[in-house]
């Protein structure tokens, strides 16, 4: 289960579950929240994730580290956003779900977003950080107390 439901895999998920209950529960879209500015907001929230996500990963590969979440990480990080939130990938991966949230207008919308963000903070994050504290020790938890996870 692990190797197959990676971020990606969950992000695609949570997307194609936006759409599907966007367009199944109609009574739950709500017109004050689908209005003009709400397509061009959602698009840029979500481009502006999405380059946050891409820009991190290529930073991992660039440097020659691991980006598998459930791997043991190769090396510690913390150039780019990486000096700010622990989590750059993730919360470039949830702007985007956000944008794609407002650009849907729909309260339903926001489900998936929440499923994300719980799957990210109870499953995903925490094996990292047990992966990255059992390989850098003292260094990584020194970064926890001058890092936020999220922001």
């Amino acid at each position: 289960m692990q190797r197959f439901f990676l971020p990606p895999v969950a992000w695609v998920v949570s997307v194609v579950a936006m759409v599907i209950l966007q367009r199944a529960w109609p009574v739950w879209r709500v017109p004050e929240l689908a209005s003009a500015w709400t397509g061009p907001v959602g698009l840029a929230l979500g481009l502006v994730g999405l380059t946050i996500a891409q820009w991190h990963a290529r930073l991992f590969r660039r440097i020659g580290t691991n980006i598998n979440t459930f791997r043991e990480p190769d090396k510690l990080t913390t150039a780019g956003l990486f000096a700010h939130t622990r989590n750059p990938m993730y919360l470039g991966m949830l702007l985007a779900l956000v944008g794609v949230a407002v650009a849907l207008g729909a309260l339903s919308a926001w489900l998936p977003v929440l499923w994300f963000f719980g799957l990210a903070q109870a499953w995903y994050i925490p094996a990292e950080e047990r992966n990255l504290s059992a390989r850098f020790g003292s260094q990584y938890q020194d970064y926890c107390r001058d890092v936020r996870r999220w922001i």
